[in-house]
């Protein structure tokens, strides 16, 4: 018998991502995962040990615990909120529920891989739109968006660290409902942009084509956990509830986010170490030879540089330096690469480390 897949799945290469594999030694400083600077709170690590025992239950199927903190924490409706297994889940779980072979979707590159890898998955059509700094053509961006289509959007997005403003993601959200299409909003780096609060997920209410993500794996520093959520209008929320699979956020995770959700001081001291360390890093590597920063407004940096960018990486891996090559993401080359914002005594290791190839 002949194993006949949808031809979506026989098209589908899944994205490569930053983080450190199995082949890569523990002593490696991982430049190339965008996680908070300060590392998980400790709070969170006390009630992962105090909870232990809990492994030997089934998980709430409704995350109730985590989407009552999250109630106080967004300021918005249990009916507005979803729980998921990372950011990851709901992207698909997203596309799965509301893109299809005639569903056209505009995404600005470079940006995020997984939404057009997930979009091609349920046989959505892409619209490419190449800009590395969308707020500068914005006016252009408009013009493109589909009828009765989905829109994506990162904000901060990633890799460009380039901030949307409020306004400038409202006049997309307006102009896509004149057109029917929903607009998904990533924000899972929103929480680390120094002195600025551009979210957008008190317009659920008013839009019914908005959609945010949201990720507590950045911003706590919880990625080998895999939480993250979603911030919708009810009727959306109530459709994605209809697909998820039983039982994927964990026990232990829903104890972290309940845990992480009350600890906003940690935000503060990420983002006051990120506003420092982010000026440190550009005004270094920028005064390098053979390395140009793209400004950025949150915990990440992605650099042009001369050099090929895998040569790079594999030679910074031997100074137990690791670095993301961005060759992989659409509209970039191999001449970029990516760092993310880490302590002043690790980027410090991180510029000595280049100024060996400028």
């Amino acid at each position: 018998m002949k194993v006949r897949p949808k031809s979506s799945i026989l098209r589908h290469i899944p994205v490569a991502h930053g983080g450190k594999d199995h082949l890569i030694k523990s002593d490696v400083i991982d430049f190339s995962s965008n996680i908070t600077p300060i590392g998980v709170p400790k709070s969170v690590k006390m009630a992962l040990k105090k909870n232990l025992d809990n492994i030997q239950q089934y998980p709430d199927f409704n995350s109730s615990e985590v989407i009552s903190s999250l109630t106080k924490y967004t300021k918005l409706d249990k009916a507005y909120l979803l729980v998921g297994n990372g950011a990851i889940e709901i992207i698909y779980n997203f596309c799965f529920a509301f893109l299809s072979k005639n569903t056209k979707v505009l995404i600005p590159v470079p940006t995020f891989q997984e939404y057009e890898t997930a979009a091609k998955l349920n046989n959505g059509k892409i619209i490419y739109f190449k800009t590395m700094n969308l707020s500068e053509n914005l006016d252009s961006f408009l013009l493109k968006i589909p009828k009765q289509g989905c829109v994506f959007l990162c904000n901060p997005n990633n890799p460009t660290g380039k901030l949307l403003s409020k306004r400038q993601i409202l006049l997309i959200i307006k102009a896509a409902k004149k057109l029917s299409s929903i607009v998904f909003v990533d924000e899972c780096f929103i929480e680390m942009v120094p002195d600025s609060n551009q979210s957008v997920i008190s317009y659920v209410k008013r839009y019914d084509n908005l959609f945010v993500l949201r990720s507590l794996t950045k911003s706590f520093g919880l990625p080998g956990i895999r939480i993250g959520y979603a911030v919708a209008p009810k009727q959306i929320i109530r459709i994605l509830k209809k697909i998820k699979i039983p039982w994927t956020v964990n026990s232990l995770a829903q104890n972290a986010a309940n845990t992480a959700l009350k600890n906003k001081a940690h935000l503060k001291r990420s983002n006051h170490v990120i506003k420092k360390e982010l000026n440190y890093l550009i005004n270094k590597i920028s005064n390098l030879t053979g390395f140009d920063c793209y400004d950025s407004s949150t915990n990440f940096i992605l650099i042009k540089t001369k050099h090929n960018s895998t040569k790079l990486q594999q030679k910074l891996l031997e100074h137990k330096i690791l670095i993301r090559d961005c060759k992989n993401f659409r509209g970039l080359d191999d001449h970029h690469i990516r760092i993310a914002v880490k302590s002043h005594k690790d980027n410090l290791k991180l510029v000595r480390a280049l100024e060996r190839f400028s």
